[in-house]
């Protein structure tokens, strides 16, 4: 538009309009706040939340994503490693509830995730090599009750 020409806004918009900062580019991120127990006044932000807390809201957001876009399958590594036995059986039941549009693989130290699962891998470290194995829930079972009486 040339100095002079008149549009509905006229000059004064399109000068106003190149000096405004798009909304979109005045955010960084995403602000999450929480309330576990449904009360509006124990809202908190994620840096008040404890690491099982933080882990829980992630995994809440990829299901609720997961609900309305899903992926073919998703890959998750000890993301039970920070929650109590309760929120691990959580989320071994809602991952068992969405299997049925999505592949799930996940790694685990912990008894909660092996209940739905349909198989089981063991990886074995001998002379230096690392070795994948189909192994059986008790096998599977075995290792983890191990794993969480040593350690």
């Amino acid at each position: 538009m040339k100095k002079g020409d008149t549009d509905q806004g006229g000059d004064d918009e399109e000068g106003s309009q190149s000096q405004e900062v798009p909304l979109v580019e005045q955010f960084t991120g995403v602000g999450i706040k929480v309330s576990f127990s449904g009360n509006r006044a124990e809202m908190r932000d994620m840096q008040q939340l404890s690491g099982g807390q933080k882990s829980l809201v992630a995994l809440t957001l990829i299901f609720a994503i997961q609900k309305c876009d899903p992926a073919p399958f998703y890959l998750f590594d000890e993301i039970d490693q920070a929650l109590d036995a309760q929120h691990r059986k959580a989320v071994a039941d809602m991952i068992h509830e969405l299997c049925q549009d999505a592949q799930f693989i996940t790694t685990t130290f912990r008894p909660e995730l092996l209940e739905h699962a349909d198989k089981f891998y063991g990886v074995k470290f001998r002379n230096k090599v690392s070795h994948i194995d189909c192994v059986s829930y008790e096998e599977a079972q075995d290792f983890v009750e191990d794993d969480t009486t040593h350690g």
